[in-house]
C-alpha cells in the first residue's frame, strides 16, 4: 500500500511540475524571469518568431525566449502583437501556445513514459526495483520543467547617433534645402515652398494659399542627432495635433494627420494631390507622409526625419510595431508608411520635449520652427474646390477654385520688400489687397 502511495505521490508531483509554467503573473509592465527571480521594469516592443523584445529603463534592447514568462506576461505580450498585426492591415490569427521548446516537450512525454511504465510494472510484478524507472522519469521531468531558456541578450546599450553626412545627402536631394548641425540638432533650413505643385484637388478649403516662409537660422527646423527611446511614447492620435511631427526632405514639416480638430485632414478632403494644404498663416506643410519624394531621395532612402530623431521611409513588407516603426540589427529605429490611418508614426517613440504652454491634445514639440503669416485667417468656404495652381513668375502664383459653378481667381505676389498683393478675381469683379510683413 505504501508503495502505490509513492507512486501516486510521483505522478502528482510531476504533473504539477509540468504544470507549473508560467504560472505567476506580474502586473504590466513589470517583469519577472524565473530564472534570474528578480523583476524589472521595461516596455514591449515586439514578438517574433518566439522572442520578446524589451526596452529597460536604461534604453537597452532586450531580447527573451516567450517561454521564459508568466502566463499573465505571455497573454499580454500576445495582445499587444494583436495590436501590432492590426495596425499593419495584417488579419489576426488564432495561435497555440506551447509553453515548452519541442525537445523539451519529447524528453518530458519519455519521462512520463517512464512513469508509466514503471506504474504499470510495479503494479503486475509488486517487486520495488521496478519504481526506479518512475524515480528516473520524475528527475527528467523535473530537470525539464526547472530548466529556462529567457537568459537576457543585450542587443544594444544605446540608440546609434545620426549619420550626419547621411542626413546631409537626404536634404541635399533639394537645391531649395539647405543644413547645418551643432553637437545636438541637425538643422534643416527652407522658404517652406516646395519645388512640386499645390493645392490642386482640395474639396474643404480654409481660403488660405501658400507663401514663403523664413524657415532659417534661429528659425530653421531642429532634429536631434542622438534620438533616445521615450519611457512614455505618446499616441498622436490623442497628442501633438499641433506643429510638426517631422520634416521631409524637401524642408517642408509634416503635421499630423489629424487636424486640430481630431478629423482625417485628408478623409474630409482638406488635402491635395500632394497630401498638403495650408495653414492659417498661409504656411503650406503636409499631413501625409509625402511618398512622392521618394522618386528624388532614392529608393530605400528615407523621406523624411522625425523631430524624435528617427528617420521616416517609405511603405514596407517587414512587419511594423504599434507605433508603425522597426528596430534594425544596429540597434536603429525608422518609421514607415502605410496607406491608411494612421499613415505614419502612430507614436512619438523617441523622447521629445513638449512646449510647456501647450496641452494634450493640441500640444507640440519643442524646438517647434515658427511661422509668419501677412493677412488675417480666414474661414472655410463650403463647396470650393481647388481646381488650378500655378507659378506665373517669381514669387508670384495664380489659384483658381471653383464655388457655386463659378470659377474664381487669386493672383498674389511678393517683393523683396515683404509687400505682399493679392488680387482676387470674381464674377463681379475684382479686388486687391496688400499687405506688409
Amino acid at each position: 500500500m505504501k508503495n502505490i502511495l509513492l507512486t501516486i505521490i510521483l505522478i502528482t508531483i510531476s504533473l504539477n511540475l509540468m504544470a507549473h509554467e508560467g504560472g505567476h503573473g506580474v502586473p504590466l509592465k513589470d517583469w519577472t524571469l524565473e530564472s534570474k527571480k528578480e523583476t524589472f521594469k521595461a516596455d514591449f516592443i515586439k514578438y517574433d518568431q518566439n522572442e520578446v523584445w524589451l526596452n529597460d529603463q536604461s534604453h537597452r534592447l532586450l531580447k527573451f525566449s516567450f517561454s521564459g514568462f508568466s502566463a499573465k506576461d505571455q497573454k499580454y505580450i500576445l495582445d499587444r502583437h494583436e495590436v501590432i498585426l492590426s495596425l499593419n492591415n495584417n488579419k489576426a490569427s488564432e495561435r497555440a501556445y506551447l509553453p515548452f521548446s519541442i525537445s523539451k516537450i519529447w524528453l518530458i512525454l519519455f519521462g512520463g513514459a517512464l512513469l508509466l511504465f514503471s506504474t504499470f510494472q510495479f503494479i503486475k510484478r509488486k517487486k520495488r526495483f521496478h519504481l526506479t524507472y518512475g524515480i528516473l522519469g520524475t528527475i527528467v521531468i523535473l530537470l525539464v520543467s526547472c530548466s529556462k531558456d529567457d537568459s537576457p541578450e543585450i542587443i544594444t546599450t544605446s540608440i546609434p547617433s545620426n549619420d550626419i553626412s547621411f542626413m546631409q545627402s537626404i536634404f541635399g536631394s533639394f537645391a531649395t534645402v539647405s543644413t547645418t548641425s551643432d553637437a545636438t540638432y541637425f538643422y534643416v533650413a527652407s522658404n517652406g515652398l516646395p519645388s512640386h505643385n499645390m493645392m490642386v484637388g482640395i474639396t474643404n478649403w480654409q481660403q488660405q494659399v501658400p507663401i514663403d516662409h523664413n524657415y532659417t537660422g534661429n528659425n530653421s527646423w531642429a532634429i536631434p542627432i542622438q534620438p533616445e527611446l521615450a519611457d512614455n511614447p505618446l499616441s498622436t492620435q490623442t497628442n501633438l495635433l499641433k506643429g510638426a511631427l517631422a520634416i521631409a526632405a524637401n524642408g517642408i514639416p509634416i503635421f499630423n494627420p489629424l487636424n486640430n480638430r481630431g478629423e482625417d485632414a485628408n478623409a474630409i478632403g482638406e488635402l491635395d494631390q500632394w497630401g498638403g494644404h495650408c495653414g492659417r498663416a498661409d504656411d503650406y506643410h503636409y499631413h501625409l507622409p509625402p511618398t512622392h519624394l521618394q522618386t528624388t531621395v532614392g529608393s530605400g532612402m528615407p523621406i523624411a526625419y522625425a523631430v524624435d530623431g528617427f528617420p521616416v521611409y517609405g511603405e514596407t513588407t517587414e512587419q511594423l510595431d504599434e507605433y508603425l516603426g522597426k528596430f534594425n540589427s544596429d540597434g536603429s529605429y525608422q518609421y514607415h508608411t502605410i496607406t491608411e490611418y494612421p499613415y505614419f508614426i502612430a507614436g512619438m517613440r523617441g523622447e521629445v520635449t513638449l512646449d510647456p504652454s501647450t496641452t494634450a491634445p493640441e500640444n507640440q514639440v519643442i524646438p517647434q520652427a515658427m511661422t509668419q503669416g501677412v493677412r488675417p485667417a480666414l474661414d472655410p468656404l463650403a463647396s470650393a474646390e481647388i481646381i488650378a495652381f500655378q507659378s506665373t513668375g517669381a514669387n508670384s502664383y495664380s489659384l483658381t477654385y471653383t464655388h457655386n459653378s463659378e470659377n474664381y481667381t487669386i493672383n498674389y505676389s511678393w517683393d523683396s520688400n515683404d509687400l505682399y498683393t493679392y488680387e482676387f478675381v470674381n464674377p463681379n469683379g475684382t479686388t486687391v489687397e496688400t499687405f506688409q510683413r
